[in-house]
């Protein structure tokens, strides 16, 4: 099978095309072909090897040395299962899935094993899967942080970054939860963010927010430009920084801001939880959340895919397709 594969840290151009030997699942695992997969921020951070401020001390021991230790990355993909290992009842062949092997990467080649009861729900039927494959990373992080920052309905949330992938999710789903939205974004995506749920739409090129006279309860920082010290006069008394992207200092810090305010700091890595995906999945199909795709690659052009990511422009997620299929429902 083919497989895009990062041999060292570096830009773009580092990705190669290798063949290796299709894997057989084994028991109670499936094995999907790979229609289509997601390029995230993950990734590209990953190929790269750039890390926000204080994590690169950290690289060698955390992700390899010299390269990443997994070669072939990709946290999200969707597909249909080709191959059950022995004692698998939960899928069938030929199932139309979901895979969100996450921080285990891989959804970059043609074929992926997943364990059946590990991070693997069906496609929801109303998506595309190219659709299916930009849900995971930015919902799965945006579910997450919204939960352990404990938003609820009538609160005013803020999010930093609002067409990002894990932004674009944000706004939708803080919406769902009855969160009053206001949407930080240049002004050519704001016509977008609005369509997303967002009431109201400040151009961070015009109107720094963090400098304005509105009080937020939650605020979600997903671009990491957001540190509490900046926003901290904006937040109301018992608001929330939801610091999806800090660097080292900012995540070690965050357990101990309290002070007279009660203000508290939510930062370190999202969880993945089935369950989770299992939650966007029905959000998807009950039509209340839409993975947001930029653009779209065949497979052979990953290496483009990878230089949208890398400029921090897009809306939602780079997708590439191994299948002519990828994009039906």
């Amino acid at each position: 099978m083919k497989v895009a594969f990062v041999p060292r840290y570096g830009p773009p151009e580092v990705v190669e095309f290798r063949e290796q030997l299709r894997p057989a699942p084994a028991p109670g695992h499936v094995r999907i072909q790979v229609l289509a997969a997601a390029v995230t921020t993950a990734d590209s951070r990953l190929r790269s090897g750039v890390l926000p401020r204080g994590f690169g001390v950290l690289r060698g021991i955390a992700l390899g040395f010299g390269g990443p230790r997994k070669g072939v990355l990709g946290t999200d993909a969707a597909g249909v299962v080709d191959a059950l290992g022995p004692g698998v009842t939960r899928f069938a062949i030929g199932d139309p899935v979901l895979a969100f092997p996450g921080s285990a990467m891989g959804c970059h080649a043609e074929y992926l094993v997943m364990p059946a009861d590990g991070r693997l729900v069906r496609k929801p039927a109303n998506l595309s899967f190219e659709e299916a494959a930009s849900l995971p990373f930015g919902g799965v992080t945006a579910l997450d942080y919204l939960r352990r920052g404990e938003v609820k309905g009538a609160e005013r949330v803020l999010v930093n970054g609002a067409s990002g992938s894990v932004g674009s999710a944000a706004v939708q789903l803080a919406k769902h939860l009855g969160a009053h939205v206001t949407a930080v974004c240049s002004a050519a995506n704001a016509d977008l963010a609005r369509a997303l749920g967002a009431e109201q739409v400040i151009d961070y090129a015009s109107t720094d927010f963090a400098a304005g006279s509105a009080r937020y309860d939650a605020i979600v920082d997903c671009v990491g430009n957001a540190p509490y010290a900046r926003v901290r006069s904006v937040l109301t008394r018992g608001g929330r920084l939801l610091a999806v992207l800090s660097d080292l200092p900012a995540t070690l810090g965050a357990p101990f801001i309290r002070g007279e305010h009660m203000h508290r700091v939510v930062a370190g890595p999202a969880a993945e939880k089935v369950e989770d995906l299992a939650t966007l999945a029905e959000l998807a199909e009950q039509r209340v959340f839409k993975p947001l795709v930029d653009q779209r690659f065949p497979f052979a052009q990953i290496v483009d895919a990878y230089r949208v990511v890398d400029s921090g422009r897009k809306k939602g997620s780079v997708v590439v397709t191994l299948n002519a299929r990828a994009a039906t429902r």
